[in-house]
């Protein structure tokens, strides 16, 4: 190689390295759009700016009708949302549920979608956080919207795990505080995420297990202190739906104060 090298007059070797260059930047544009495309999982990747389809995941139990005002309203808004229909009787293994989510929303972007922003409700919220945190969710996710949610658990759970063992499936199980699940997604989200609880919540226990470090955490009691609302009527509360709404919008994702409160209420 080196004799050949040393042979090449001066010209000829610029004129080859210059092609050697010029054929390396080729392959960079090339290999990078195709290495983002097959295997970027960088957090936060989902345009800001471009929202996609609202996919809503129900709580323990898996009912959908406690999502369905909801997903309605907002429809109403222009957007496309859909209330996910959980395995068996969505009591099971989160895991189970999150392979799901994970499909609605790989579908969503094969159709199109430029990222998808998910809504869970109770145990919901627990399911969004593991697609997140062990699944494409970090890529996929826009924004993330959880209400009243056990993502530390709920003390509900141990007492029935206690109490009556055959009653607490394995839903129940994974929802007690310190179970191995809870325990494997900690951490900060990687993607905009607005947690949602009120004080008055007896499922979720304490309520603030709701709490996310890295979040936009709001109990509903901070911004309005009048309100009264109990765990299962977060889905249709005005409040809270003016909170959903203002967070999937595309202005930056705010914590909002008592000065806001009539005009979130209003705009529910």
């Amino acid at each position: 190689m080196w004799h050949w090298w040393s042979g090449l007059s001066r010209r000829r070797r610029g004129l080859v390295v210059a092609v050697a260059v010029a054929l390396a930047a080729a392959a960079v544009a090339v290999l990078v759009p195709l290495l983002a495309e097959d295997g970027d999982e960088t957090p936060g990747a989902a345009p800001p700016d471009r929202p996609g389809p609202v996919l809503l995941v129900p709580g323990y139990g898996g009912s959908r009708e406690s999502l369905s005002t909801l997903a309605g309203r907002i429809r109403r808004t222009g957007r496309e949302a859909q209330v996910l229909t959980l395995p068996g009787d969505g009591t099971g293994d989160l895991r189970a549920q999150a392979r799901v989510l994970a499909r609605a929303a790989r579908d969503a972007v094969d159709a199109g979608a430029p990222s998808v922003d998910v809504i869970g409700f109770s145990a919901g919220g627990v399911v969004a956080r593991l697609w997140v945190a062990t699944g494409d969710g970090a890529r996929i996710a826009r924004r993330v919207v959880s209400l009243g949610s056990p993502l530390h658990g709920t003390r509900l759970a141990s007492s029935g795990g206690v109490l009556a063992p055959g009653a607490c499936p394995v839903a129940c199980q994974q929802l007690a505080p310190g179970s191995a699940l809870l325990a494997g997604i900690g951490g900060d989200p990687p993607v905009d995420w607005l947690s949602v609880w009120t004080e008055n919540d007896r499922t979720v226990l304490p309520p603030d297990s709701a709490r996310l470090p890295g979040a936009v955490n709001v109990p509903l009691q901070d911004v309005c202190p009048d309100a009264v609302v109990v765990h299962g009527q977060l889905p249709v509360d005005p409040l809270v739906t003016g909170l959903v709404l203002r967070a999937l919008g595309t202005g930056p994702l705010t914590e909002p104060d008592p000065s806001d409160c009539a005009e979130l209420r209003a705009g529910s």
